[in-house]
């Protein structure tokens, strides 16, 4: 065998081993299995409380309304149906008229409000609808044109078929209910309703008891503990009839 030979069959060897090597070389390494077992990693945010929304309003607004829409929804189970109508004075800013008509609602709907004893139904009517009360969210100005007294700009009122809430009680609340705003808003459309249900004024039976929703719990609670419930308890919890 010559030389040339020989060296041909050894590039040849050569060049085979090569060619293998190079194919096991191209081909990726498998990838790790998968850790279990272990707790996953959850990475989260604290919530972000949304700030309340500032309400404006002028002392004395045009007196033109804004009206909520109807609603099919009969609250109550039994007893006489009132319809009523929910309206927000045009100028008045950071009160929607749904958003309003809304906590009304939900406060004629709660268990422990006029529904409570089976003696009233509640369902909100729109613009053109019959209705047997309207309720108001009025600046203090308008309210005492509602109200026929124009010398209160502090307080709500019933007068008639008008049940008025004064929007500066209503943004703002009053000293026996702070730190507890929706628990007054609560009592104000309670406390204004009862009236246009025939209720009157009712005095604190007790230092220390519970204030019934008919006391003047806007002027102070006069030895009594906030409650906005006609029902709070499954039953009509009353005081003596007066006021102060």
């Amino acid at each position: 065998m010559t030389m040339r030979t020989y060296g041909w069959m050894a590039a040849a060897l050569l060049g085979g081993l090569l060619a293998g090597c190079g194919t096991t070389a191209a081909t990726p390494a498998p990838a790790p299995p998968p850790v279990t077992g272990g707790p996953a990693l959850v990475v989260s945010s604290p919530p972000v409380k949304p700030r309340p929304t500032k309400i404006t309003f002028p002392r004395r607004g045009s007196g033109r309304w804004v009206t909520a829409a109807a609603s099919a929804e009969i609250v109550g189970t039994r007893g006489r149906l009132m319809r009523y109508r929910v309206v927000v004075e045009r100028e008045i800013r950071g009160v929607s008229v749904a958003g309003f008509a809304a906590a009304a609602g939900a406060t004629l709907a709660d268990p422990r409000g006029w529904t409570g004893g089976g003696d009233w139904r509640f369902r909100r009517v729109g613009p053109g609808d019959r209705y047997d009360f309207t309720l108001y969210l009025a600046t203090p100005g308008t309210r005492g044109e509602l109200c026929a007294d124009a010398s209160d700009g502090y307080t709500s009122c019933r007068n008639g078929a008008k049940v008025v809430l004064n929007v500066a009680r209503w943004a703002g609340g009053v000293p026996g209910y702070r730190n507890n705003l929706r628990g007054y808003r609560q009592y104000m459309v309670n406390h204004e309703v009862g009236h246009r249900l025939g209720h009157g004024h009712e005095l604190c039976p007790g230092k220390g008891e519970r204030g019934p929703v008919m006391l003047q719990q806007t002027l102070g609670l006069h030895g009594c503990t906030q409650n906005p419930w006609p029902y709070p308890d499954g039953e009509l919890y009353r005081g003596p009839s007066g006021q102060y």
